[in-house]
């Protein structure tokens, strides 16, 4: 089940009848008062979620969606005609799973949606992970330098838990924009090191764990004996 919160009318029926054609079951809102009343009658699998809409802007649903359990891992795909650079790195920084401007095509949506759904699909529940002082629990998104809790934002603790996945294996920022933030962007690489700076600052004396591969990209380096 898709959930999309669009207030156009034109917009909404047309992209609840692709979806629906494509064989992805959509249900469409006009109002956040609306898109309310359903979550609480069914949680969706992913949703479309536009920013400029009346009653509340589409960043403030996102981060309450964000902020509360059942739906923190909800996968969110943005719809909006904020295009700019600077609008895009504010969703995905709040949390969104990938951007789409508008106009866009049906055909691209189509295929935005299917593949975040791919990516987001339940799997087996990842193991801890201990570095030196550093410990991670994927699963309960909990992170901790010396047994001190360290808050991440989604992004970056995705980010870190890239890095766990594919330790001592260089990735070049486009792989890290593709497995993080599901989207891949010219000019937009920047947005990998600006994660990364406040990611090693947050990890302290660990910081050196990410390295940079210069002309490459990143890796996180284990030392002998970790795991």
């Amino acid at each position: 089940m898709i959930y999309l919160l669009e207030d156009d009318n034109s917009i909404r029926e047309l992209v609840t009848y692709s979806l629906n054609n494509s064989g992805l079951e959509t249900r469409g809102f006009e109002k956040p008062s609306d898109f309310w009343r359903g979550m609480e009658q069914e949680q969706p699998d992913l949703v479309l979620l536009d920013i400029m809409l009346p009653e509340e802007d589409g960043l403030s649903i996102l981060k309450k969606l964000r902020n509360n359990p059942p739906t923190r891992k909800l996968p969110i795909l943005m719809l909006t005609a904020k295009g700019s650079e600077y609008d895009k790195v504010i969703g995905l920084d709040c949390g969104a799973d990938d951007y789409v401007p508008k106009p866009f095509g049906m055909m691209e949506l189509i295929a935005r949606v299917k593949a975040l759904l791919r990516r987001t699909e339940r799997k087996d529940p990842q193991p801890e992970h201990t570095i030196r002082g550093l410990y991670v629990c994927p699963a309960k998104h909990i992170v901790t330098v010396d047994g001190e809790p360290v808050s991440l934002t989604l992004k970056e603790f995705e980010m870190l838990c890239v890095f766990l996945e594919n330790r001592n294996v260089v990735l070049t920022r486009d792989q890290l924009l593709n497995k993080v933030w599901g989207y891949a962007f010219d000019g937009e690489s920047r947005t990998v090191d600006v994660h990364i700076r406040s990611l090693r600052q947050k990890l302290g004396e660990y910081a050196d764990v990410i390295e940079t591969v210069r002309g490459i990209g990143y890796k996180l380096s284990e030392p002998e004996g970790t795991r």
